[in-house]
């Protein structure tokens, strides 16, 4: 089983769990990330829990003394302790961005990244993101891009659905037209 498989089976877990137990799932998200941070910014410690060479028993008590001090929710302790126990830590910042993934599918939100040829001022994006939010029935979150080479319009991607209105696309599609009613 691949690292990502088996991020993608304890978000799963861990979403289901704190929705059973109607506990905040935005806070379990945002706890998990304050672990995963912690790491990032301590590269000794960091090194220490995902060292093959150091013992179980070692990294379990570590785990546990950091979920002491730092007082997250019973299930992210609970959670980063079996990591700790069963040397999977190396999962976190996978299992951190599948967790993410879940809770925006939800809680129905959905992120889109927008592309256009110059900076979209805010009532246009607030445009936009109704339109696609519209399209969708969800809520959405816009990422804006600027693109030159689209000459104008607007490129939107949410997930593997592109709706491409950019100017280069029509006008391609205009001389395949012509290009077609010419031969």
């Amino acid at each position: 089983m691949t690292n990502k498989t088996a991020a993608n089976r304890y978000a799963r877990a861990l979403l289901d769990v704190a929705v059973k137990e109607q506990l905040d799932v935005q806070a379990v998200e945002r706890q998990l990330a304050e672990f995963v941070d912690l790491l990032a910014t301590h590269a000794t410690l960091e090194q220490a829990l995902l060292n093959p060479a150091i013992p179980v028993q070692r990294k379990r008590a570590v785990v546990e003394e950091l979920t002491r001090r730092m007082k997250p929710l019973p299930i992210v302790a609970k959670l980063l302790v079996l990591l700790a126990g069963r040397d999977r830590l190396v999962l976190l910042p996978d299992l951190l961005a599948a967790y993410r993934e879940r809770l925006m599918d939800h809680l129905k939100i959905v992120r889109a990244e927008v592309t256009t040829a110059v900076k979209l001022p805010a009532d246009r994006a607030k445009a936009v993101e109704q339109s696609l939010a519209r399209i969708t029935g969800r809520t959405v979150t816009l990422e804006t891009r600027i693109d030159a080479s689209i000459i104008g319009g607007v490129i939107a991607r949410i997930g593997s659905t592109v709706y491409d209105g950019s100017v280069t696309t029509q006008l391609k599609k205009m001389k395949e037209q012509l290009v077609a009613t010419t031969q």
